[in-house]
């Protein structure tokens, strides 16, 4: 393996998607996330997404990306692809 492999970065392509929970004492429903999925490119998934965001039962559903670094393992901030329907605001996410 040469050192370029080792370092190289990580990308993954997630489409997660979200329910609402019912209001808690303060009165407000909220978001949990449902359904998480994994793909090996954009297009892939962000048209899971916008299949998953016209189900009944979904609230929204997110697709973006994150690049991880292998070495330490960290993941990056999350690059929005689509938002879509009911979605937690970024700082929640």
């Amino acid at each position: 393996m040469t050192s370029s492999e080792q370092t190289a970065e990580k990308i993954h392509y997630i489409c997660q998607t979200y329910v609402e929970t019912k209001a808690g004492r303060d009165g407000h429903a909220g978001l949990k996330i449902a359904k998480q999925y994994e793909y090996s490119t954009a297009s892939e998934a962000q048209n899971r997404a916008e299949r998953e965001a016209v189900s009944e039962d979904c609230a929204g559903a997110d697709a973006y990306m994150v690049i991880e670094d292998p070495n330490s393992g960290e993941v990056g901030t999350p690059s929005f692809l689509i938002r879509l329907g009911n979605v937690p605001e970024f700082d929640d996410f």
